[in-house]
């Protein structure tokens, strides 16, 4: 009984005080307005910082594993794609998962190695991974295995075979540094899905 009484009262006096919801109304606008100003300017930061985004090859070498993976999904975005990162626990072999500007589905596999291309080589198994996962599960059109490191011998010719792109440290290094985007430093890269989207 005394909720509902003390209810009551506040509710006359808001009556009585209008100019109290007027003035509680503007601030909260106001702050509304503050709040979307300040993320519209942070988004447009975000916008210009990952169009000028130029990594040096000894710049990603520092980074660990999962500091890389990031770095694969700022690039991917630099270059006009929706990316993001997967890598972790049940990612299933893919740690970045992007659609480029012309509609093809980018999955990605990053090896990172601290010791760069003294580093152990990237080997087939791999490769199986993804090949297993890249088009079946992420719905890829563009199957990738990345390193800042080398890749075995033996994993070449077998990326060839099934379709598996693999980015070394020379691509990398000339990717990351904002030459070109990845794709015009690929081979054998599928057509747009989107036959206008680039013209």
């Amino acid at each position: 009984m005394a909720v509902i009484g003390l209810i009551a009262a506040v509710v006359q006096w808001l009556l009585t005080h209008w100019w109290v919801l007027v003035l509680a109304a503007v601030v909260a606008v106001a702050i509304g307005v503050f709040w979307y100003q300040r993320a519209k300017q942070r988004a447009e930061w975000e916008r210009v910082r990952a169009a000028a985004l130029r990594l040096r090859i000894a710049e990603l070498d520092e980074l660990d594993h999962r500091a890389f993976e990031f770095a694969v999904r700022d690039l991917m975005r630099r270059d006009g794609c929706e990316a993001e990162q997967l890598g972790g626990a049940g990612d299933n072999a893919c740690d970045v998962r992007a659609v480029d500007p012309a509609g093809r589905v980018w999955a990605i596999q990053c090896k990172h190695r601290r010791d760069g291309d003294q580093g152990s080589a990237v080997g087939v198994g791999v490769l199986q991974q993804v090949n297993g996962t890249a088009r079946q599960i992420h719905g890829a059109d563009v199957a990738v295995v990345l390193t800042n490191g080398r890749f075995s011998s033996k994993a070449i010719p077998w990326g060839k075979q099934h379709r598996i792109h693999l980015v070394d440290r020379r691509v990398l290094s000339e990717w990351a540094s904002g030459s070109r985007p990845l794709w015009d430093l690929l081979d054998r890269i599928p057509p747009s899905r989107r036959p206008s989207a680039l013209s």
